[in-house]
């Protein structure tokens, strides 16, 4: 198992805190502010984060759980549209995703590490391993931040100019 684990558990613990930074003091118009078509809000974001947190919980729970198991995947695009994430609550979505997101990692951080080696099948990306799932989710926490981030910089920026 790789020296890194205590380190990537703690990355993964710490990504709702990095998204809630990113969006410390966003209000009004910025939190629907999209730079272009087909690009999400903050507000679409979080509640694409505390959906994907969700579906992380199902995901390492059948890797833990059964041998070897094909992980279902989703259309986060579907998911945007037909869960209206235009119109929910931001605190509730960033509630959910660090609710969620500490059950995940208080459930991970229980497990001996010779588990974070058991394997899934995902129908796009192929063997993931137990540990392949939880480095994705960090990754995806912190690109997302960083997302954020910018999105507050242009809403700024077209401010700015308007």
């Amino acid at each position: 198992m790789p020296s890194d684990l205590d380190a990537l558990l703690e990355r993964f613990r710490r990504g709702p805190e990095l998204v809630a930074v990113a969006i410390t003091g966003a209000a009004g118009a910025e939190l629907d502010f999209s730079p272009g078509p087909g690009k999400w809000s903050i507000r679409q974001v979080l509640c694409h984060l505390a959906d994907s947190e969700l579906v992380a919980a199902v995901r390492f729970r059948m890797v833990i759980a059964e041998d070897h198991p094909t992980l279902a995947v989703y259309d986060q695009d579907l998911w945007a549209a037909r869960l209206d994430y235009t119109r929910r609550k931001i605190s509730q979505a960033l509630d959910t995703f660090r609710r969620t997101r500490s059950e995940n990692y208080e459930l991970l951080c229980g497990l001996p590490p010779e588990t974070f080696s058991r394997t899934a099948v995902h129908p796009e990306r192929g063997r993931l391993t137990l540990l392949d799932l939880v480095r994705t989710c960090a990754e995806h926490d912190e690109r997302h931040a960083r997302q954020l981030q910018s999105l507050r910089q242009q809403f700024r920026h077209s401010s700015a100019r308007a």
